[in-house]
């Protein structure tokens, strides 16, 4: 299992940062547009669709992508404010009601909030490959944030954040990861990689929020799998899981990241 986790990670992570420093706009377009598909796949799978429910909504959601990617269309600040919505206060709502997926509308909406903001994100963060390391030092959030969480709650944890959900997440893993974001924030915002202008202090809280969004986004996946009886989204990434697992937090926390510039200014 090792093995294949870093044969895997071996492959992904070149090709990751080689389109995202290098690739042209459109293929990075269509680079981004292919893993929110997967996402969305893995995603109807857990919540109960059939294969041609699934493939419907594939189709339906790409040829939505394409047309928006042609006409050059953006979200526009209302939708951005239901990313909002959804990601502070519906998901937390979800994961204490935990809530069932079922085939239904309820799933379509709920599917097409987190993966087209997360796209339409992608690509209007990084416009060009001259704004590739302002996106990167998003992305590095979520890594610094899951790698010191577990570590720390490897170290420390007493505590379970949500124990009928994620048992092994920890609330001194969480704070610990958090108190690492604090300082990797101040580093980039003191190298000028942040796509935003603010105080060292404003930049230590927008990494908490987003800290405390790709918590969220991780467990809702979980609970995701969890209800529908799966171990991981798909078996896609050999010793990883699925698309969906690996992407959980980075959805969230791109899609809140998104929706707050774009809110706030």
């Amino acid at each position: 299992m090792l093995k294949q986790r870093v044969i895997t990670a071996l492959i992904l992570l070149p090709l990751m940062l080689g389109m995202l420093f290098w690739a042209s706009d459109g293929l990075w377009a269509f680079f981004t547009g292919l893993i929110a598909l997967l996402v969305l796949w893995e995603y109807a799978r857990l919540s109960g669709m059939e294969k041609a429910q699934n493939h419907h909504f594939l189709a339906a959601t790409a040829f939505f992508g394409l047309t928006a990617y042609a006409g050059g269309w953006t979200l526009p600040v209302f939708s951005w404010l239901l990313v909002l919505a959804f990601w502070l206060l519906v998901m937390p709502l979800w994961l204490y009601k935990k809530w069932q997926l079922k085939a239904d509308w309820k799933a379509y909406a709920t599917g097409l909030i987190i993966v087209l903001p997360f796209w339409f994100a992608l690509n209007s963060l990084r416009p060009n490959t001259d704004a590739a390391l302002s996106l990167l030092a998003v992305m590095g959030l979520v890594w610094i944030a899951d790698i010191f969480a577990y570590f720390c709650g490897k170290a420390f944890g007493k505590r379970k954040l949500a124990p009928s959900i994620s048992p092994g997440k920890s609330w001194e893993g969480a704070i610990g990861g958090a108190l690492f974001v604090a300082v990797y924030m101040v580093s980039v915002w003191n190298a000028g990689w942040l796509a935003f202008d603010v105080s060292w202090f404003g930049a230590v809280l927008v990494g908490w929020i987003l800290t405390a969004v790709s918590i969220g986004g991780d467990l809702l996946e979980s609970w995701f799998k969890r209800s529908a009886g799966f171990k991981d989204s798909s078996n896609l990434l050999p010793g990883h899981g699925g698309v969906f697992d690996r992407t959980d937090s980075l959805i969230a926390v791109i899609s809140v990241y998104t929706a707050m510039m774009v809110v706030f200014g």
